[in-house]
């Protein structure tokens, strides 16, 4: 049964609704419910959702454009807060920055700026995911990172009470990760620092370029995450994978994909648990072949038992 609780500042559409199925909010289309599910449009219904959180001893979990997650059969309990619809988006000519909501597509984003002739996140097209959790994890490809073009954040503390910028250097940035990974803090908008100036047509036909070469080599044709796995340099997790074999491995509908082997298919009807139990054959196969742990790289939300190894 589903129930909603409206907030005080929200719209008459923005309301805490119990029992939402969060398998259409992700990218390889699984996971349970949500205990408690809301989609703020504002910065003030985003602290009113916190707030309502807080009050209540409800866990919260965020929720970007749900393309680099894993959620449990079970669900998640408490509070997931969807990011989905901050798509403030603003473009500062004279300095050449653009600052944006924390729900905006980064492909879009890398679209808008190819179409003003701005450069800097042509490399950013193909990914499948949030301004916000871009910014929290250091999203990249084809050599460039959120690092390379993030000059400030805006966060919001878990109680929803504080505020606060965030600088580039502030976020810690490693390969695919940042201090805010495990932090209870949500990003809200980010400012990025791009280079305008120069002739759309030639940004669109690079930012197009690697779109298309994203689509020769990764199968974006059925639902995944991405890549699954973290790079262990100086190899490449994909061709780990495929030397040892694992193309085509399947466990019910979850399949490893033969186009590309760090990424993992949902072939039809595939529950979460069948993509972890794929996740551990591949990590322990790839271990006993090669004595390479594979960490990675999808989040995943709700109650899974411990990943071996």
């Amino acid at each position: 049964m589903v129930t909603s609780v409206q907030l005080t500042s929200a719209a008459p559409d923005c309301a805490i609704q119990s029992q939402i199925s969060l398998a259409r909010f992700t990218s390889f289309r699984v996971g349970g419910p949500a205990e408690w599910y809301v989609a703020p449009r504002t910065l003030e219904e985003l602290r009113d959702s916190f707030e309502w959180a807080d009050r209540r001893s409800v866990p919260v979990t965020l929720l970007g454009a749900g393309s680099n997650l894993l959620v449990s059969d079970g669900g998640i309990e408490g509070l997931t807060v969807s990011t989905r619809h901050l798509r403030r988006m603003a473009f500062d000519r004279e300095a050449g920055r653009v600052t944006v909501g924390a729900g905006v597509s980064i492909a879009t984003l890398a679209w808008k700026a190819a179409a003003l002739g701005w450069s800097g996140l042509e490399w950013a097209v193909g990914i499948p995911g949030s301004l916000g959790g871009s910014a929290v994890m250091n999203a990249g490809a084809h050599g460039g990172e959120m690092k390379d073009v993030l000059v400030e954040a805006e966060v919001l503390s878990a109680d929803g009470n504080r505020l606060e910028t965030l600088k580039r250097e502030d976020f810690g940035y490693g390969y695919r990760t940042s201090v805010l990974q495990g932090d209870r803090r949500l990003v809200t908008q980010t400012t990025l620092q791009l280079t305008p100036g120069f002739d759309p047509a030639l940004v669109k036909a690079r930012t197009r370029r690697h779109l298309e070469q994203r689509h020769s080599t990764q199968p974006y044709h059925m639902p995944s995450c991405g890549s699954v796995f973290r790079n262990p340099e100086p190899h490449k997790a994909a061709w780990l994978i495929e030397q040892t074999g694992l193309k085509g491995l399947r466990r019910g509908d979850a399949e490893v994909a033969q186009m590309h082997a760090n990424f993992i298919l949902n072939c039809g009807e595939a529950r979460a648990a069948d993509i972890l139990g794929l996740i551990e054959s591949v990590r322990e196969a790839v271990y006993h072949r090669w004595d390479v742990v594979l960490h990675p790289e999808v989040k995943m939300l709700g109650a899974f038992g411990a990943i071996a190894m």
